[in-house]
């Protein structure tokens, strides 16, 4: 199953409507484009293997480009549009991108990256500037054809190392054909119900590899995605309702938004038409997910799995009012709980979730990390902790070692940690989530000071400056405490769970 299939089938149909704009692309255009953007980085010298990098927001060719590099049979790497230009090139330098692509409106970072990275080919959609040619003008001139050796690509995201510098996840290309199944497109129809029927409304950021992957794999299927250039929650319902959205993909954050609407703005639209709500990337709320499964309806469907794709647990509305605070059972991949010796535990007892006979991964660059994630049975894990009940359902107990989940995105302490210590006013540092409504996590900086008469309200914001300035805000603190001394060993190790626990209704003295 692939577009092109589609195109030939129903070349006029809407593969993707861009919910801001009303932008529609069909099945004809996308797969014209994509053929293009094939052509286009063959002629640039880039075969199968290599790499493109993207830095867009959610933008109206974002999908030609991806499908473009999977026809090519190229890895691409989606980049977060929040990410500084610091950042966005340790990426591209990690994942020995070739081409970069960027747009408009990340102009004021892709500027400061451009001298940086100026022995790449630089692109940018909707127009040129500076060194960055114009992208659809240079695929315009290619054939409208597809390329003589087709071979399918693959996505290359970037998840968190052992160091807090992201690491790309990379999964090996199989010599197949373009249009081959795969076990999304199992898992859709299977478990969602997903069709060429289906009208699928996407929230969130199309460089996370949930929206990034369920889009492409409704594409493959021949319904058609409608794209929220940004979330808002009245807005998603007004969608859901304009366009008779049939599934969806959210993250817990997105529900909490909708159910803290007013009454009347709730019972103003009509989502009868959903009959799939799906939702992973954080763990959910029990009251909140309750709350949703009233207003919509059993439709809620919850995965377990991460980017590496090495394991997939599933539960539906029915099956989660019977086991309330489960992300089910698995489907892709056998789940095993396992101590710190890699070995199972008994049924109940909480330890390492691991999966076995799943897909295999490496961390890119990374083979530390490969080899922490796997164990001497070979099983693999995302570092989280949970429980197996004896019907074979997965309860996660605790998170991957202090990661903060904040609005379904993940992020890592360490590197705002290694930022703040280089600050002259600071000794130590440690960054923690602490609990909030909205967000589900906050990002928590705990910081002693070189001299404790500093601590104080100048220097709070004397910090939370000097972060903003050298991180994506996304990782910024948005709360400074002091504490005359951090909890320290004499080796150098971290308690770090004694400060996260003084935001999570355990004792401890912050400032």
């Amino acid at each position: 199953m692939h577009p092109y299939v589609h195109a030939l089938a129903n070349p006029d149909k809407p593969a993707t409507i861009m919910a801001g704009s009303g932008e529609i692309i069909t099945y004809g255009q996308l797969d014209r484009r994509s053929n293009q953007g094939a052509q286009f980085f063959r002629a640039m010298g880039l075969k199968r293997g290599d790499c493109i990098a993207l830095y867009l927001d959610n933008h109206p060719r974002y999908f030609e480009i991806c499908w473009a590099a999977q026809r090519a049979g190229l890895y691409y790497t989606c980049i977060s549009s929040s990410l500084t230009a610091g950042e966005v090139e340790y990426i591209v330098r990690d994942c020995n991108a070739r081409l970069f692509i960027t747009s408009p409106a990340r102009q004021t970072e892709a500027d400061k990256l451009a001298e940086k990275i100026s022995d790449l080919k630089l692109y940018s959609v909707d127009r040129a500037w500076g060194p960055y040619a114009h992208y659809e003008a240079a695929t315009a001139k290619m054939p409208e054809t597809p390329i003589a050796d087709e071979a399918p690509g693959l996505d290359m995201l970037y998840s968190s190392g052992t160091t807090g510098r992201p690491k790309g996840i990379k999964i090996e290309l199989k010599d197949e054909p373009i249009d081959a199944v795969n076990s999304l497109v199992q898992l859709a129809v299977g478990l969602f119900g997903f069709s060429k029927d289906t009208i699928y409304l996407s929230p969130a950021p199309l460089y996370h590899a949930a929206p990034l992957r369920w889009c492409m794999t409704v594409h493959r299927l021949g319904g058609t995605v409608i794209v929220m250039e940004k979330f808002d929650p009245e807005n998603a319902l007004r969608l859901i309702e304009k366009y008779k959205v049939n599934a969806s993909q959210w993250v817990p954050t997105h529900f909490v938004r909708m159910l803290k609407l007013p009454e009347e703005a709730r019972a103003k639209y009509d989502v009868s038409s959903l009959k799939c709500a799906v939702h992973a990337a954080a763990p959910c709320p029990t009251q909140v997910k309750e709350q949703m499964i009233a207003w919509w309806g059993p439709v809620l469907q919850e995965y377990y799995a991460g980017s590496e794709g090495n394991g997939f647990c599933y539960i539906s509305s029915a099956e989660w009012l019977n086991k309330r605070g489960s992300v089910g059972t698995a489907k892709l991949g056998e789940l095993k709980i396992c101590d710190e010796n890699g070995d199972e535990v008994a049924t109940g007892v909480d330890g390492t979730v691991y999966f076995a006979n799943g897909n295999p991964f490496v961390y890119h660059n990374d083979p530390e990390k490969t080899a922490q994630s796997t164990n001497k049975h070979g099983w693999t894990t995302l570092g989280d902790v949970g429980h197996v009940d004896a019907d074979g359902y997965l309860f996660l107990t605790d998170r991957k070692a202090f990661m903060i989940i904040s609005g379904g995105v993940n992020i890592y302490p360490q590197e705002l940690e290694n930022l703040l210590v280089t600050h002259p006013k600071v000794a130590d540092a440690a960054v923690v989530g602490a609990p909030d409504d909205e967000m589900g996590e906050k990002v928590v900086a705990v910081v002693q000071p070189m001299s404790w008469a500093d601590a104080g309200e100048a220097l709070r914001q004397e910090l939370m400056d000097f972060a903003r300035a050298n991180i994506s805000h996304i990782k910024a603190p948005r709360q400074i405490d002091f504490r005359e001394e951090l909890p320290r060993h004499q080796t150098g190790k971290l308690y770090k769970r004694l400060l996260r626990d003084a935001y999570w209704g355990k004792t401890s003295t912050i400032v």
